[in-house]
């Protein structure tokens, strides 16, 4: 499986680097998730400089891509020219927003009219780009999920794995990263979170 994830200047590092790390468990199953970005090299919200690994163009070939977000996601949602760099089809990919990248799956048509997640500095933002923000870090509707706030993006990782490699390999690559003493409780809540936007056959299959 072949991951995009988009990271434009101003990114915020939780976002885009939890949710790649996660997706990387399965590297040995023949994943790569890739820090996909329009410019060679990339500057976070804090000052980290990085070089991307795949050019935006890569993200209408990945079989799943996640929409990082970042301070600078209102400035690009309003870039005619930028949007139309980003090629996705729900018909053929998973497609997951994190935090303000939801403003930029609704500008891009993607959400329609429902309901979805954003951070609350973003709400304001995408309520007025005519969607309906919950009160919940995560939802999925078809393949398209959105999820609300930094860490949950352990959640838009997990639904990945979990719809295209079963909820085992969700459960082990979560177990992974989880702090020690509380990985049960972790990937248990995790995947409570996860389940309910999943079809039964996902949750029954095995890596």
């Amino acid at each position: 499986m072949q991951i995009a994830v988009l990271t434009f200047d101003g990114f915020n590092e939780l976002d885009s680097f939890v949710a790649a790390a996660i997706l990387n468990r399965l590297r040995g199953q023949g994943w790569e998730a890739h820090i996909t970005a329009p410019t060679p090299r990339v500057t976070s919200m804090n000052g980290v400089t990085i070089e991307r690994q795949q050019p935006l163009d890569f993200a209408a070939k990945a079989d799943a891509v996640i929409v990082g977000s970042g301070i600078k996601t209102r400035e690009i949602a309003a870039d005619p020219l930028m949007l139309g760099r980003i090629r996705l089809d729900p018909a053929r990919q998973l497609i997951g927003a994190q935090c303000s990248g939801t403003l930029l799956l609704a500008k891009l048509g993607l959400i329609g009219d429902l309901p979805a997640c954003t951070d609350l500095t973003t709400k304001p933002w995408v309520i007025e780009a005519g969607v309906e923000v919950l009160d919940a870090p995560f939802v999925a509707h078809g393949n398209v999920a959105t999820a609300g706030g930094c860490l949950a993006s352990q959640y838009l990782a997990g639904w990945i794995i979990a719809r295209l490699a079963g909820t085992a390999a969700a459960e082990e690559a979560l177990h992974y990263v989880a702090p020690v003493g509380e990985k049960a409780d972790y990937v248990s809540r995790a995947l409570a979170v996860v389940q309910p936007f999943l079809v039964p056959e996902e949750v029954a299959r095995t890596a």
